[in-house]
């Protein structure tokens, strides 16, 4: 068979058209949003085949097993704790009207109905925005801790701070005390289960969390759907929660990203014990893989006393989880509520900002009607998609009357919210489409004016060493590099 022009044509089409078939099938047999969709769609059908490689590693959604998994842990605090969220929904009303304004209430309802987010109130809290301070008052607490401790991390790097971290949890092993570790196989890249070995000979437990595919010679990396919460729970009483990683660039060690600026919570109370539910949720789940032995929840729930405390040095909070094993959009939704019902201001502070649709439009509409709306990212890359996006959307909203600032002082990772007298957020969600429904994030909800004043003043020093986004600016950017912003942006959804 000679092969002529139209033959090899032919041939193109038909493959192309196979294709075509295939990406149609592909994205539509899961249930996703009509963006996320549509960008895919692009991919596959632009990039023929080459894009189902990229799909293979970004495009997957977890199995059903795997969220039935996920909503069945769930379900077992749930039903526990409903009956004494609603008692104290009409007893007390979540908050007293006199010492908290409609601001707070309406966003303490929302959390609570959106996610069954109880409302904890005797919570001492001191904030971390360096690592090197961080971390040795969290290696401190565990060399002091008597009962348990357990991590959970995205990134927990077989690096020297790692090695630091891990020994100081290896001689708490040695002492009895009871060690889980959970951690996320693709953030945690380069660290592999032998970096455990010692800590499992003395009777701690490390697993991957849900999306590796346990003990399989063969898993193909996803690059979606991550366990990217960062806790540590001390003893039932001490959480850590914030956006640091375990890893020596987090602490100033690298030459990439010189001064690692992020933002940490130590809280000594309550909410402590609503962190470990969390983390033994995602531990439990992840066992199913593992066949470790699943931590008794029930043994959490007894322990659990919720106490209504009244004080100016306590700070109430809520721990709002969200991810892609349901469709409440916990964060997301309480990131709205914010933004939508600020009067004065809303500082926020994020390394992506890549926003949806909702949240773009409530920053807008924030910022025309006399708000006082501020963003800072950071003025370099870890990501070079994801930074190209970043500047699309900060170009965007500058244009929109939204005052955004690049930090010069080396790399800000801290993902906070900040707005009015008493309202705040910290944790490991971003602004951007993968933390709102791709990857599994949690933040605390605060309510406390002294720690709002805190965090205010933190981002208000931060300022002194930022940069002020202007038109002109963006106009002086090559075309090229516009070109990879406007680009970046039709993936959005996806990155």
């Amino acid at each position: 068979m000679i092969l002529t022009w139209d033959i090899i044509r032919r041939i193109i089409e038909i493959l192309w058209l196979i294709n075509v078939g295939l990406a149609i099938w592909t994205v539509f047999r899961s249930h996703r949003d009509i963006a996320s969709t549509w960008a895919w769609l692009l991919i596959l059908c632009i990039l023929p085949y080459v894009g189902f490689v990229l799909y293979l590693f970004t495009g997957r959604q977890l199995s059903h097993d795997d969220i039935f998994s996920i909503e069945t842990e769930q379900k077992k605090i749930r039903d526990h704790f409903l009956n004494e969220q609603n008692r104290l929904l009409r007893i007390h009303d979540l908050l007293p009207s006199k010492s908290q304004n409609p601001r707070a209430r309406r966003l303490v309802e929302l959390n609570l109905n959106n996610d069954d987010a109880l409302l904890t109130f005797n919570n001492e809290v001191e904030t971390f925005i360096d690592g090197q301070v961080l971390f040795p008052n969290l290696i401190k607490n565990i060399e002091e801790a008597k009962r348990s401790i357990n991590v959970e991390f995205y990134t927990f790097y077989d690096d020297q701070l790692g090695n630091q971290v891990l020994q100081a949890l290896e001689k708490a092993a040695s002492r009895g005390v009871k060690i889980r570790v959970l951690y996320d196989a693709s953030g945690s890249r380069g660290t592999r289960p032998s970096f455990f070995k010692k800590l499992r000979q003395l009777g701690g437990e490390a697993q991957p969390f849900i999306s590796t595919a346990g003990n399989r010679l063969f898993t193909t990396p996803r690059a979606n759907y991550h366990l990217h919460r960062k806790l540590v729970i001390i003893d039932n009483k001490i959480g850590y929660i914030g956006g640091f990683n375990i890893g020596d660039q987090y602490i100033n060690r690298s030459k990439k990203f010189g001064h690692w600026r992020d933002t940490h919570l130590r809280v000594v109370g309550q909410a402590a014990l609503l962190m470990e539910i969390r983390f033994a949720m995602d531990w439990n789940t992840s066992c199913r893989k593992s066949h470790l032995p699943k931590y008794n929840i029930d043994s959490l729930i007894e322990t659990f006393e919720l106490k209504v405390v009244q004080s100016k040095d306590l700070v109430p909070m809520q721990i709002v989880s969200s991810g892609p094993d349901n469709s409440h959009f916990g964060i997301r939704r309480a990131y709205e509520e914010i933004i939508a019902q600020a009067q004065k201001y809303v500082y926020i502070q994020t390394p992506y900002l890549i926003p949806g649709d909702s949240i773009l439009e409530a920053l807008i509409i924030a910022a025309k009607s006399g708000v006082d709306v501020r963003i800072m990212i950071p003025s370099m890359p870890d990501h070079p998609f994801v930074y190209r996006a970043t500047e699309y959307y900060a170009k965007y909203l500058v244009n929109q009357g939204v005052k955004v600032y690049k930090y010069d002082n080396g790399f800000i990772h801290a993902k906070t919210m900040v707005s009015g007298s008493n309202i705040a957020s910290v944790g490991s969600a971003n602004q951007d489409f993968r933390s709102y429904q791709l990857n599994f994030e949690v933040n605390a909800f605060t309510y406390s004016p002294a720690l709002t004043k805190e965090l205010k003043e933190i981002f208000e020093e931060d300022l002194k060493e930022s940069t002020l986004l202007t038109k002109e600016y963006f106009d002086k950017q090559s075309h090229w590099r516009k070109f990879k912003q406007y680009f970046s942006r039709l993936l959005s959804p996806i990155l």
